[in-house]
């Protein structure tokens, strides 16, 4: 029952990608792509951006933190997609904005969230727990979130912006897409693990700014951003500067450097080895410019 709230949703967003890698998206992308950032700034499907302060006591950016890095393996063990892993913080983030909740109720919230992002047997989120809650505590809270949100399931995530923007942003950039792709996924994921970037910033612009990121990380000498993808998704490079640079932090560690999850994955071969590809400490300041290339 649950799932046909999102149906809409995931059947745009499947036609998306399947124009996105077409070499002929045709006149439908543009329009899809604005009605998605209209979704996107609904402020029923957003969290608070100050939750923490206003709605919990118990629960801080440390523990959340925390529990989003133990998602990340969970999604991994059990061979989930980036879509569910941002689903589910999506439901966890709008859950902890209108429901106040004691830390060690968190980690149930994580996989009812999880429950309802994308349903992996509901006794395996029970083991993969060490059995600290039962079936029927997963259950009721999956009800209990579900109730909350309530049934607004369909908000856009980072990823369902990436792929088209990475079909962009490849455009004029001589390097195989998919360690382009791998890159810019890595940097997507490391935005979840960070309390400020995720309730601040709207998918669309998380999106971009890893693809600007991105391609600074493998192309230095060039500007990362040009006209095409400027008009594509509607931002300067001015409006990405504070959200790249708080990627970049990530990405360098010097921000959520003990969650360690993210990290690992993409060391993997599978996933080109982007989590170890070296960056300048610093962004150029004429990044900040607007461009007309």
């Amino acid at each position: 029952m649950v799932h046909r709230y999102i149906i809409q949703l995931q059947e745009m967003v499947k036609k998306l990608d399947q124009l996105s890698r077409s070499d002929d998206p045709g006149p439908y992308v543009g329009s899809m792509y604005e009605h998605l950032r209209e979704m996107e700034v609904k402020q029923n499907q957003r969290p608070l951006p100050n939750y923490m302060e206003m709605v919990q006591n118990d629960v801080t950016p440390a523990t959340r933190g925390a529990l989003v890095d133990w998602l990340v393996e969970v999604a991994e063990e059990y061979k989930l997609g980036s879509e569910t892993l941002y689903l589910t913080i999506s439901h966890i983030d709008r859950f902890l904005s209108m429901k106040t909740i004691k830390k060690q109720k968190l980690q149930l919230v994580g996989v009812s969230a999880m429950l309802i992002a994308s349903p992996p047997n509901v006794e395996d989120l029970c083991y993969i727990t060490a059995n600290a809650y039962t079936i029927q505590d997963v259950l009721k809270m999956e009800r209990e979130i579900l109730l909350a949100l309530p049934f607004e399931l369909e908000s856009p995530t980072i990823n369902t912006f990436l792929r088209r923007l990475i079909k962009v942003a490849q455009e004029d950039f001589k390097v195989p897409q998919l360690k382009l792709e791998s890159l810019c996924c890595y940097l997507s994921e490391l935005t979840i693990l960070d309390y400020y970037i995720t309730l601040n910033f709207m998918p669309s612009l998380l999106a971009a700014s890893a693809v600007f990121l991105a391609r600074f990380i493998i192309r230095p000498e060039l500007h990362p951003w040009n006209q095409m993808l400027k008009e594509y998704t509607k931002y300067k490079a001015t409006d990405l500067q504070e959200c790249v640079g708080i990627i970049h932090d990530l990405y360098l560690s010097r921000r959520g450097g003990t969650l360690q999850a993210v990290r690992k994955k993409y060391k993997q071969p599978e996933f080109h080895c982007v989590a170890t590809m070296p960056v300048s400490p610093e962004l150029p300041v004429t990044f900040w410019t607007d461009v007309t290339i």
